[in-house]
């Protein structure tokens, strides 16, 4: 990976040795995430892999096709896992158990273990060994309710709320939370990160302000859902869009100023939101995303074009951050969050093939 000079290779999480278990999803982007902070992450991976191989999520590991219901293959896993500081797995509830790798076949081998189980449901009830996806978790938690139009089909969020939000970020949440207690205790413990339980602390903000009154998910008067019109997306005149979001009165001052509607002032009114909806659809249509581009640029008015990924890599405020850097003739998000002394680096792989890892690690 040709990272820039700034991002060095080391990675404030260097020393960590990781083994992921092959899976989809969350998983496999926890990993990717220790590996770009500086852990080394040995993918145990199987024939034919995961059906979704990705070029940019499966950077940072070593690789080693194990069969892992065999005797053998079970021996060569707990051989790695020997030696390791962190498991990531994401088979339903007792699959590792049946395979001989369940947390109580590592703990006497190695106590330090912090052994992390990635589920959409989690480990134990009514749902736990049901299958789901991300639009499944989403769905029961409530979260996609709030989200869409009133009178249309929820909105979809890609797999950004499920399975990336609940899952991989509070399942690296999870990891260093326990590697945080192992430094005092000495020892590992199992993590259990279900999809719908994170969903559900993310929901907790939306859930404390409908409580306070502050905030309805309601479609018809969701303020963050779109119903207001001074936080949605309008069409331009080519059939792209902006972004507003001027929600405090200082910027909705600025975004009326902007677009020349001085009889909106009072607009941010519920009663006002229908013709102030349709003044802003029309005044959006009257140009294309261009020209309110460059009309709102440096405005405090919050409001930003839609961008599709490929323009938003060239975009100078990501190129000034080298928020993406390139690897593999691919332009792919550089690590984060960012560190002041122990910059990750965004590795295509890690310079060595996965029995070579091992080894080293059993040499160590």
């Amino acid at each position: 990976m040709n990272a820039p000079p700034s991002r060095g290779a080391q990675g404030p999480l260097k020393g960590l040795r990781v083994v992921e278990f092959l899976g989809i999803g969350p998983g496999p982007q926890a990993a990717m995430m220790l590996a770009d902070l500086g852990a080394e992450v040995l993918r145990i991976t199987r024939k034919g892999g995961n059906g979704w191989p990705n070029p940019v999520n499966d950077r940072g590991r070593a690789e080693i096709e194990i069969d892992i219901r065999s005797k053998a293959g079970r021996l060569q896993c707990l051989e790695a896992l020997d030696r390791a500081d962190v498991l990531i797995e994401g088979f339903r509830p007792g699959v590792m158990e049946r395979l001989g790798l369940g947390p109580d076949d590592i703990a006497p081998r190695n106590p330090r273990l912090v052994y992390a189980r990635m589920t959409g449901w989690g480990q134990e009830g009514p749902l736990a060994r049901t299958a789901g996806h991300d639009i499944n978790y989403i769905a029961l938690s409530g979260a996609l309710a709030a989200m869409g139009r009133p009178g249309e089909p929820a909105a979809i969020p890609l797999n950004l709320v499920g399975d990336f939000g609940g899952g991989s970020m509070l399942l690296v949440t999870g990891i260093l939370a326990a590697l945080f207690e192992r430094a005092t205790s000495g020892k590992g413990q199992v993590v259990d990160a279900a999809i719908l339980d994170g969903v559900t602390t993310m929901m907790s903000f939306f859930d404390g302000l409908t409580t306070t009154g502050q905030l309805s998910l309601d479609r018809t008067d969701n303020l963050l859902g779109g119903a207001a019109p001074y936080y949605r997306t309008y069409l331009c005149c080519d059939g792209r869009e902006m972004s507003v979001g001027a929600l405090e009165p200082p910027f909705f001052a600025e975004l009326i100023a902007r677009l020349d509607l001085p009889e909106f002032a009072d607009g941010q009114t519920p009663e006002r939101w229908p013709a102030l909806e349709a003044a802003l659809t029309a005044r959006f249509a009257e140009h294309d995303q261009a020209h309110w581009i460059r009309l709102f640029e440096g405005s405090d008015a919050c409001v930003a074009p839609v961008l599709t990924l490929a323009e938003a890599k060239v975009h100078q405020h990501f190129c000034a951050r080298e928020t993406y850097v390139e690897g593999d003739s691919l332009m792919q998000a550089a690590p984060s969050p960012r560190f002041s002394r122990t910059p990750g680096a965004a590795r295509s792989d890690a310079g060595e093939d996965g029995a070579a890892m091992i080894a080293r690690w059993r040499e160590s």
